[in-house]
């Protein structure tokens, strides 16, 4: 039965809309046009079909809800106020303010049921396409024929002009397309104004007929802006289609009821002023004149999202203690994955290796993630397109497709950018621990989603291999010089370059241990001899970031060697001959310097003892990283210029990773 809208639901859009207007003029900042031009459908997402309980905003199987363009966060907290989640209408009035729950773009938990960071556009259509895979395959493992279901839930994006018009929106797009994401519904703000003016300008494509390409249900809606009904039974159709993601393209007017602003750029990014915002509230038929007011009929009508949510929620339960009964093993198992709890024992099957042996680092993260994917089914991931060269597939499992929901092999394809957004989906949603491959000269291309990863303490795995000059033949396009310290560059994000095969493992265990924020290992693609001692003292030197692997034979070191990944051998070799020369050298393997420097003052001067000014680093990536750990007295000897095609152990040798070089610095140093 079709739904007839009333005037309290054309008042309560209203609401929205005035209440975003009085957030952005109390502020003297933000983007008033988009809220007011996306209200109705937000509304009537929110009111009439979003599952979500506002007192237990955490609740495993809620529905998902992400404003990508989070330019439009006064919309977002809007919803939420009036939704009755713990955001007060005193916030509302500190929007944009320091120490506000209202920040100028929606943060991941900030305020209390934002599910996702959103800002940088584009991410949130495909952060989406993350959470429906994380809800598909959570289903596909936890509910099972002829018992309660415990995981079944819909994802929302609400998307922009500007969203859609960046690649990563195309790459998400087309991949979930591919896994026919039936529970993901996309509503798109289809105003045609961008910051700059109309789009005509540079984006006339037709998106419609662009998704249907990539497999989705696609539908139109003429008129969002008052059309509550057409929107309500547009959303009504695309739940009910469960093979193909869904696009609703809603047109819309930007700045909508603004008399001078409407329609065009002016509404996007500025307030509108005293006098237009009076004229606005005038135009929507809006009686009050001082701001932030809500209407008793509206708080009542908003109230039902929390009743609806609170009822399904106490449904869910019900079926959970019904899975108990009848499956114990079932239940408990959804328990622990659904808080995200380790099992016990998950690292146990983790192998080790001893001198003697020789194996790339990538090769061992490869035999590692699958001794800890027998005994973790959280763990899930994939690459873009490289698992033949990151070793990121986990062997006995299916690939992750529409006919095979249980598959823990995610094939992203060449799509890095979509990879890394998508990656972060699914560490949003919660459930399961996503890691995530390519090679590492590629990693700019997923720059941004490590970024928020970082800025959110998501717990997701960046596998990064052919991680230096030794890459060889395939020259400086893929020598990455420059990737490491630049992902050093980013607070929050723990980088570990393990020297050997048991640091390597060393490093996944600490990874997927750690409590909140993502990790990259940097892997190579050459062999690494396993080195002596690593077997013993690696998982608290990867832990602490860096330790001491090998001392002087007797007396204070005159000098010290410090090294990463496959650099800690040369360290190794060079103090070998500068014993020999009588020179007192101890080698530091620094597999990570957050870790390191994190530290307490006690370790850091255990490892490196001020009194020991003489220090030469050694990376094959550019120096700049090293020197706070070198000192005025210290050298480092890394590369600071693009690489050359030709064999990797040549170029190595004629960039200066050699024992000699090494040895030579040492020297020069001590005079």
């Amino acid at each position: 039965m079709a739904w007839t809208p009333d005037a309290t639901d054309r008042l309560a859009v209203n609401t929205i809309r005035t209440l975003a207007i009085d957030m952005v003029e109390k502020a003297n900042s933000g983007h008033p046009g988009l809220p007011l031009g996306a209200a109705p459908m937000a509304y009537v997402l929110w009111q009439r079909h979003l599952v979500v309980n506002p007192a237990d905003p955490k609740w495993p199987d809620r529905d998902r809800f992400v404003l990508s363009p989070g330019h439009g966060s006064a919309l977002l907290y809007a919803l939420l106020h009036l939704g009755g989640f713990d955001l007060p209408l005193d916030e509302l009035k500190a929007f944009r303010q320091w120490g506000s729950k209202t920040p100028g773009h929606p943060e991941f938990g900030h305020p209390v049921g934002t599910e996702a960071t959103t800002g940088p556009l584009g991410q949130g259509s495909a952060v989406t396409v993350g959470m429906a895979i994380a809800e598909r395959m959570l289903a596909a493992r936890l509910n099972a024929p002829g018992l309660p279901e415990v995981v079944n839930h819909r994802t929302f994006a609400l998307v922009s002009d500007g969203d859609l018009m960046e690649g990563i929106s195309a790459e998400a797009g087309s991949l979930a397309g591919h896994l026919g994401l039936g529970k993901l519904v996309t509503l798109y703000d289809a105003n045609d104004v961008s910051l700059d003016g109309p789009t005509s300008v540079s984006f006339t494509e037709d998106v419609g007929r662009r998704y249907e390409a990539y497999g989705w249900h696609v539908q139109r809606v003429a008129d969002g802006d008052t059309d509550l009904a057409a929107i309500d039974a547009a959303i009504e159709s695309a739940l009910a289609v469960v093979d193909r993601p869904s696009l609703i393209v809603v047109r819309t007017t930007i700045g909508y009821g603004s008399p001078n602003k409407a329609g065009k750029a002016d509404a996007h990014g500025a307030p509108l002023g005293a006098k237009e915002t009076a004229a606005t509230k005038q135009a929507l038929g809006w009686p009050h004149a001082e701001p932030f007011v809500v209407p008793d009929a509206v708080r009542e009508r908003m109230a039902e999202i929390g009743h609806r949510g609170l009822a399904a929620q106490q449904a869910w339960m019900r079926r959970l203690g019904a899975l108990q009964a009848a499956d114990p093993e079932r239940a408990e198992a959804a328990r622990g994955m659904l808080a995200d709890r380790l099992p016990e024992g998950w690292d146990a099957a983790v192998p080790g290796w001893k001198p003697g042996d020789a194996l790339a680092t990538r090769d061992a993260s490869g035999l590692v993630l699958n001794a800890i994917a027998e005994r973790l089914p959280a763990l899930v991931g994939g690459d873009a397109d490289l698992s033949g060269s990151t070793k990121t597939r986990i062997k006995g499992s299916d690939d992750f497709q529409a006919a095979t929901p249980a598959g823990r092999n995610i094939r992203f394809g060449v799509r890095e950018h979509a990879m890394g957004a998508i990656t972060n989906g699914i560490a949003y949603h919660r459930g399961l621990r996503p890691f995530a491959g390519t090679f590492l000269a590629f990693a700019d291309y997923m720059r941004n989603p490590i970024r928020l990863a970082a800025l959110d303490r998501l717990r997701t795995i960046y596998v990064f291999t052919h991680d230096s000059l030794a890459v060889g033949e395939d020259g400086p396009t893929h020598q990455p010089v420059e990737q490491v310290a630049s992902l050093r560059a980013i607070p929050g994000l723990a980088v570990l370059r393990p020297a050997d095969a048991n640091e390597t493992a060393a490093a996944w265990r600490w990874a997927v241990g750690r409590a909140e924020g993502p990790v990259a290992l940097i892997l190579t693609r050459q062999k690494l001899p396993v080195l002596p001692g690593t077997l013993r003292m690696a998982d608290e030197g990867v832990m602490r970031g860096a330790y001491v692997l090998a001392e002087t034979d007797g007396g204070a070191p005159q000098a010290i060697l410090l090294a990463s990944g496959s650099e800690v051998q040369l360290a190794l070799a060079a103090r070998e001959q500068l014993a020999a020369a009588g020179i007192r050298v101890r080698v530091v393997s620094m597999p990570g310097m957050e870790n390191f420097a994190a530290q307490d003052e006690a370790w850091r001067r255990a490892v490196l003892p001020p009194e020991v000014p003489v220090r030469v680093a050694i990376e094959a990536g550019i120096a700049m990283p090293w020197h706070r750990f070198v000192g005025e007295r210290g050298r480092v000897l890394g590369v600071d210029r693009f690489g050359h095609s030709a064999p990797g152990e040549l170029v190595l040798e004629r960039y200066g990773f050699t024992t000699a070089a090494v040895v030579e610095a040492v020297k020069a140093l001590l005079g």
